[in-house]
């Protein structure tokens, strides 16, 4: 289940990424997609996201990785 769960996740992250691409600069839709997942997102959505990112085995596109720094570092 977990395992589903996560997979969920990065399909959500890549699904806003891809509808944010009209912005342009990989900056800019990464904070785009980020501030998305701090409004619309539950904490423990976002704290398995970013474990996930941070973990040896991510396998996330490097905007996805760009994206949960970006949301890590606002949660700070």
């Amino acid at each position: 289940m977990k395992d589903q769960e996560l997979n969920n996740l990065i399909k959500m992250l890549d699904q806003i990424i891809a509808n944010n691409l009209h912005h342009g600069d990989d900056d800019k839709v990464a904070g785009v997609a980020a501030d998305h997942m701090r409004k619309f997102w539950a904490r423990s959505m976002k704290q398995q996201i970013v474990d996930y990112a941070n973990g040896p085995s991510s396998e996330l596109s490097a905007l996805a990785r760009l994206t949960v720094a970006r949301l890590q570092a606002e949660q700070e």
